[in-house]
């Protein structure tokens, strides 16, 4: 089979590989879904070999398939897997990271914080984007036939980071929050808050994503490249601020607009990864009594729920997608997402 390999320098390459059989307590996917991700994109335009220096990682030298939304149908199983866990044929979604399942870490579900280290499929281990893919057991999930390979793609990092940042976040329908970055993560986001009867205020730069926002059930959406982001969410709240706030841009700026639309006594949710923050304590975070938590996608106990939440409430993940690719059409793919001027784009197996 062939597998999409990120080469450096915004280039990648279409390169042979055995097809993988199952170890004991491992399984292969035959891959009918795997999604691009705007964390691929750290790993494509970066020279050879400095992505992985910049991420804290360490480099194999051997070329990776790229691809860590991965989803499909269990094509094998391995010796000693579990088959309520996984039989030949089932639809399942992954989560992507592997751990030692021995930590504590792994022992709670979290094993993208494993203690010895996590194998993160499509970026340290061979991902989604091939015709198949293995994969340890306890990593895969089971999806209904009622949510799409698509969205089961989706679900196995952008959405399902949304939805471990609204856990993080506690929200229930007494909140308004404000979304910051209207990129798929906080449309994900956007989607699920107003499933979950909260007053969604959502913010981008691009009058695009901000207008998508609406389809996606924001009840307001601001233009913040056209108006003063915190002015306008003060406006829309009486001057009070929102109960939550949740940043995806992963930008000063936007991060900025979270803290300062937050209420007193509010919460702030940062997801969106990359570059440093700056505030004025005091002012920003003290005397506001204002929380701010960290949120890394989402654990693997957390990924069933998401899944069930989405089929119960017919959530329509796949309105994140604008592009949609065959594996032979990778170049082309990536060089239109790395753009980032669409939505969503996913490879269609």
């Amino acid at each position: 089979m062939r597998g999409i390999v990120f080469t450096g320098d915004s280039t990648l390459d279409l390169i042979e590989f055995p097809d993988p059989t199952p170890a004991p307590r491992e399984v292969v996917l035959e891959i009918k879904a795997s999604g691009m991700c705007g964390s691929d994109l750290k790993l494509y335009r970066p020279p050879a070999g400095a992505a992985f220096k910049a991420l804290g990682l360490k480099d194999s030298g051997e070329p990776v398939i790229a691809g860590h939304e991965p989803c499909g149908v269990i094509a094998a199983v391995g010796k000693d897997v579990d088959p309520r866990i996984a039989r030949v044929g089932d639809r399942v979604t992954l989560h992507h990271y592997q751990g030692c399942m021995t930590c504590a870490e792994c022992r709670s579900g979290w094993t993208q914080m494993c203690e010895r280290t996590a194998v993160i499929y499509g970026v340290t281990g061979h991902g989604g984007h091939a015709p198949y893919m293995r994969a340890a057991a306890e990593t895969v999930f089971a999806l209904p036939e009622e949510v799409s390979f698509s969205t089961g793609a989706a679900i196995s990092c952008g959405t399902g980071t949304a939805y471990g940042a609204l856990l993080r976040l506690d929200l229930s329908a007494r909140d308004t929050i404000v979304i910051v970055g209207q990129g798929p993560v906080g449309l994900s986001a956007t989607q699920f808050a107003s499933a979950m009867g909260a007053r969604v205020i959502a913010v981008d730069v691009s009058p695009e994503r901000a207008a998508a926002a609406k389809d996606f059930g924001a009840t307001h959406a601001i233009d913040a490249s056209l108006t003063d982001a915190v002015e306008a969410v003060m406006a829309l709240t009486g001057g009070k601020g929102v109960t939550k706030a949740l940043d995806t841009s992963g930008v000063q700026a936007g991060r900025m607009v979270a803290v300062k639309s937050a209420a007193r006594w509010g919460t702030v949710c940062l997801v969106g990864e990359g570059g440093e923050m700056t505030l004025n304590v005091s002012i920003d975070v003290i005397r506001k009594q204002l929380t701010i938590v960290g949120s890394w996608t989402v654990n693997s106990a957390k990924l069933a729920d998401c899944i069930r939440f989405i089929a119960d409430h017919g959530m329509e993940v796949d309105k994140l997608f604008t592009d949609r690719w065959r594996f032979d059409q990778a170049e082309e793919a990536y060089k239109a997402f790395d753009k980032q001027a669409a939505g969503k784009g996913v490879f269609l197996n």
